[in-house]
């Protein structure tokens, strides 16, 4: 049975996740946890709200078949996948550097690197919305999966409780390394809300931490954006989700700047392509409009 509406993008992200670990080939990112986490009943009930509209896609987006995941795998399914890669590539980087460190998820959903992790000198903190983590949690207990001792959930409102505060009362230790990932967040978020939680986390970072987060850039809701932008957009809201604004970089780079990061990495729609869509046989694309950004605390 489906929790509530609030976490339906975190379900299709692990339903997206879950399917391209068994099906997919060249793997751009192997969640081979995703399937146990949301379970087969809840793929199974997923898969046939994606594929309900493929007749609907075809006629709207003209595709060429009516595959019935070929809107998400058209304008879902690149970001979520590379994105994460994104991060945990950062994040393996980061951590090889240190004897230890602490790795915050903002808006966590169903991810699973709490469970994919071997390196134990990782403390790991989830941070998500209370019906989201709470139907996670039940998940895990439903597998009986142990969740490790360096782990811990802490639930949130990103738009109207502090990220600091949160994370203090968890355990976070404010002057060990940290790596924060902020990943399909930025999204529903508006700019004052988004300006808030980066200066919530500028304020416990340690000097060299890191922080990963994508974003939607300006061109989200202009007229005349593409076919699979709108697509994008029109997914999020009819699962109850609609974005918010879209973000130019210079308005991030301003954020990230006041708070004390400098952006070391940012990758834009025809890097994201050259990283990890380059000649796939699926022709699985990066989205026009988004972003990935890698920022180090002063």
């Amino acid at each position: 049975m489906i929790a509530s509406q609030e976490s339906m993008t975190a379900k299709l992200c692990s339903f997206a996740r879950a399917y391209h670990s068994l099906l997919g080939k060249d793997k751009i990112f192997d969640d081979y946890l995703a399937y146990d986490i949301i379970g087969k009943d809840e793929y199974d009930k997923i898969g046939r709200l994606v594929a309900g509209d493929a007749a609907e896609d075809a006629a709207v987006y003209g595709f060429e078949s009516l595959k019935p995941f070929a809107r998400l795998n058209r304008c879902f399914t690149p970001v979520a996948l590379s994105r994460t890669a994104f991060a945990e590539q950062a994040l393996a980087r980061f951590s090889r550097r240190l004897s230890g460190c602490q790795y915050v998820i903002c808006g966590a959903g169903m991810d699973t690197f709490a469970f994919r992790n071997t390196d134990e000198t990782i403390r790991v903190f989830e941070l998500d919305r209370p019906d989201t983590q709470a139907y996670k949690l039940a998940r895990i207990q439903a597998l009986r999966w142990e969740i490790p001792p360096h782990v811990r959930y802490a639930p949130i409102d990103f738009e109207t409780q502090d990220v600091a505060r949160v994370l203090l009362a968890s355990g976070f230790r404010p002057y060990e390394p940290t790596f924060f990932s902020l990943l399909g967040v930025a999204y529903y978020l508006t700019l004052d809300a988004l300006r808030h939680l980066v200066r919530s986390i500028g304020a416990i970072a340690a000097p060299g931490s890191r922080f990963a987060l994508d974003f939607p850039d300006e061109t989200t809701f202009a007229e005349g954006s593409s076919s699979r932008v709108r697509c994008l957009a029109e997914m999020t809201e009819k699962l109850g989700e609609p974005m918010r604004q879209g973000f130019s970089l210079a308005a991030l780079r301003g954020i990230l700047s006041d708070e004390g990061f400098v952006i070391r990495r940012h990758e834009g729609p025809e890097a994201i392509q050259r990283h990890f869509f380059e000649e796939r046989p699926d022709r699985q694309q990066a989205m026009e409009n988004i972003h990935f950004l890698l920022a180090e605390k002063r």
